[in-house]
């Protein structure tokens, strides 16, 4: 077998055990992030001549104590304006019928082939289904999101790994540069520090972004007296990763909860002039210093590569999407280089 048919077995190996495994990878993955968060201070440390496993200790006493303290602030936050919206979902319910049904079918009249009656009567049907499906699925969030969470078992492993992986992480990157063929070694050093550089730009640069995102999306939207200000701003958040979609859902949520709340669209030219300041910073000062162009992944091949995670590897193949991508682009990037300096490409 050649050799580049036992790469593309390994490859294949990789990929298939990571589809099989995906259901319990979350935290081990988790546990991987926050190591390799950590790891830059556990090495300034260790250049101060402290001991590897007290430097890792008072990192993971950081790290550990700073999430904690967030959950702990965040959590009853989040449940309580998760239970503000179970108490007015049959309100939201019954205002989308009295008010925005007959605008709509108004509106869909005096297009001429469109029976506005029929269907008004079968949204209304379909909205009072789905209310009621809402308002179980919300309630049962609300009334055991705290024993959910605590019945996740899996989240114990993952303070349990960061700590060893922590620890042992400059051996494992040693054992991974050692096995790198001889005649190879110069060529994946550099493709490793490349891969490293490309990965410190998207986690230690786009999860700050995203924090930033969230926390001027609360600010703005709580100036603006929007009642459900912090939930939609972690979704927001959260999702700002993929281009466009944080824009579109977030304003797509925030008008819509406006709307509700006013009774009128007054409330909306506060929340596109929200979103216009939060668009500047993020493009002119947060994306530029914190990230700039070290990723070079393009907004369609973002959205793609969040999609195909999504679809081959559930919540575990989202997270690992754009890594994963930025990963490939490196490796597309050398492979380019080399096809255009073989015969292939310059042989006339």
């Amino acid at each position: 077998m050649s050799n580049e048919n036992k790469y593309a077995l390994i490859f294949v190996i990789i990929v298939g055990l990571t589809y099989l495994l995906s259901p319990i990878l979350m935290p081990f993955l988790s546990a991987g992030l926050l190591a390799y968060l950590g790891n830059p201070l556990v090495n300034w440390l260790e250049e101060r001549k402290w001991s590897r496993t007290l430097a890792v200790t008072l990192v993971f006493a950081v790290i550990f104590s700073s999430l904690t303290a967030v959950v702990i602030v965040l959590v009853p936050l989040i449940e309580q304006q998760i239970s503000a919206l179970v108490e007015k979902l049959p309100e939201i319910i019954a205002w989308v019928k009295q008010t925005v049904l007959p605008w709509l079918q108004v509106r869909l009249s005096s297009l001429g082939d469109v029976d506005g009656g029929q269907l008004q009567q079968t949204l209304k049907d379909n909205l009072g289904g789905a209310g009621q499906i809402a308002v179980g699925v919300l309630g049962s969030i609300t009334s055991s999101g705290m024993a959910f969470l605590s019945g996740l078992a899996t989240l114990v492993l993952i303070p349990v790994v960061s700590f060893y992986f922590l620890r042992d992480w400059a051996v494992m990157v040693e054992k991974i540069h050692g096995a790198f063929p001889r005649k190879m070694e110069a060529k994946l050093t550099i493709i490793t520090q490349e891969i490293d550089a490309v990965l410190a730009a998207f986690f230690k640069g786009q999860v700050i972004v995203m924090l930033c995102l969230a926390i001027a999306y609360y600010i703005g939207f709580s100036l603006a007296g929007l009642e459900f200000a912090l939930l939609i701003s972690l979704i927001l958040g959260l999702v700002s990763f993929v281009p466009y979609l944080g824009l579109i859902i977030g304003l797509v949520l925030a008008c819509s909860a406006s709307v509700f709340q006013l009774h009128d669209g007054s409330g909306i030219l506060a929340i596109l002039i929200v979103f216009t300041v939060v668009q500047v910073l993020e493009s002119v000062v947060l994306t530029p210093v914190l990230v700039g162009d070290k990723i070079g992944l393009h907004p369609v091949a973002v959205i793609f590569a969040v999609m195909a995670g999504g679809q081959l590897f559930g919540f575990t193949g989202v997270l690992l999407a754009l890594p994963v991508a930025a990963v490939l682009l490196v490796l597309l990037v050398h492979l380019n280089t080399q096809y255009k300096s073989s015969e292939l490409y310059t042989k006339m």
